[in-house]
C-alpha cells in the first residue's frame, strides 16, 4: 500500500495528538504505577524472595554479596536501556529511560517500609498474592499510560526481535532463567512461588490495561435471523447488525448478527439463541470497550 506526503503527516500528526493526549494525568499515573512496584518490591517481593526480572535478580545479588538491590536494578536498568538503543532503536527506547532510572531511585526511597509495617507473622503465600497484586496493579498502570518500567522488558524484545520467536516465548526464557536461579540460590519454595506471584501480576496487569468486560460481543451464524433478531431487540432492547455469508463448506448463503449484550444478559442471550435455532452457530468474545451508542434500557 502506498500512502502520499499528506497522508503521512496526517498520520504523524494524529500519533503526536494521542502521545500528547491527557499528558499530565498519564504521566501522574505512571509515576504513580512505578511507586507501587517499589512498595511491593519492599514490603512483599524481597522479603518473600519472589525471583523475575532485575529486581529478582537484584534479591539474588544482595544474598550473595550484600549489594543494596537499588544499585544493582540500577546498574541493570541501564545496561539494558544501551542493549535497547543499540538493538530496537531510539524511538522503542525513549519511553523507557524515566522508567529504568526512577523505579531503583523509588526502591531506595521506600526501602524503610518494613520497619514501620511488619508482616512477619504473615503467612508466606498471602505475602505472594499481596504483593503481586500491587506489582500488576503498578505494571498495568505504566503500560496503560505508554510507559514502561524498563528491566526485562527490554530483553524480551531483543529474544523476540533477533531469535525470531514470539514474544510469549521470549518472556519464558528470560524469566524462566531468572527465576531457576532464584532457586537454587534459595530454594524450589522460592521458584515456585516466584512462577505464582509472575502469573497473577500477569493477569492483574492485563486486567488494568484492558478493564473489566462488562459486555460480550456476539456473532451468531444462523439461517433464523428473523426470529433471532426480533428476540435480541425486542427481549434485550440491544441493536443489531446484519452480514452476509457464505458457508465455506454447504455453499449455503447465511445471515451473520453481530450484537454486544452486557455480561449480565449473557446467558439470557445464549439461551434464547440456542431455543430459536438450536443449529445457530454462535462466537462470544470478552468486549472490553465500545464506542459509540448502545441502545439500552
Amino acid at each position: 500500500m502506498i500512502f502520499n506526503r499528506k497522508q503521512l503527516f496526517d498520520n504523524a500528526r494524529l500519533l503526536q495528538e494521542i502521545h500528547d493526549s491527557k499528558k499530565i494525568r498519564r504521566s501522574m499515573m505512571f509515576v504513580l504505577g512505578v511507586l507501587l512496584l517499589a512498595i511491593s518490591f519492599n514490603l512483599f517481593i524481597k522479603p518473600c524472595h519472589i525471583i523475575h526480572g532485575v529486581s529478582g535478580f537484584s534479591i539474588i545479588t544482595e544474598k550473595m554479596f550484600m549489594i543494596d538491590p537499588s544499585v544493582i536494578i540500577l546498574i541493570g536498568n541501564v545496561v539494558l536501556l544501551i542493549a535497547s538503543f543499540t538493538f530496537l532503536g531510539i524511538e522503542k527506547t525513549r519511553k523507557t529511560v524515566v522508567g529504568s532510572i526512577l523505579y531503583p531511585i523509588f526502591v531506595k526511597a521506600t526501602d524503610f517500609l518494613p520497619n514501620y509495617i511488619s508482616l512477619g507473622k504473615t503467612e508466606v503465600i498471602v505475602m505472594v498474592i499481596c504483593g503481586a497484586l500491587l506489582q500488576g496493579l503498578g505494571t498495568g498502570l505504566i503500560f496503560k499510560n505508554n510507559f514502561t518500567s524498563g528491566g526485562t522488558d527490554v530483553l524480551k524484545q531483543i529474544f523476540s526481535t533477533y531469535g525470531k520467536m514470539a514474544y510469549s516465548k521470549a518472556n519464558i526464557l528470560s524469566e524462566g532463567l531468572i527465576m531457576l536461579a532464584g532457586g537454587i540460590v534459595f530454594g524450589w519454595d522460592a521458584f515456585i512461588y516466584s512462577i505464582i506471584a509472575l502469573s497473577i501480576s500477569g493477569i492483574v496487569s492485563d486486567r488494568v490495561i484492558m478493564g473489566i468486560s462488562e459486555f460480550k460481543t456476539l456473532q451468531i451464524v444462523t439461517k433464523k435471523d428473523k426470529e433471532i433478531k426480533e428476540f435480541i431487540i425486542e427481549n434485550l432492547n440491544r441493536g443489531i447488525t446484519e452480514m452476509e455469508a457464505k458457508g465455506g463448506f454447504t455453499g449455503d448463503n447465511e445471515k451473520i448478527l453481530l450484537c454486544a449484550v452486557p455480561t449480565r444478559e449473557y446467558f439470557l442471550a445464549t439461551e434464547g439463541i440456542k431455543k430459536l435455532d438450536p443449529e445457530a452457530f454462535v462466537i462470544a468474545t470478552d468486549t472490553y470497550e465500545i464506542q459509540g451508542r448502545i441502545k439500552d434500557k
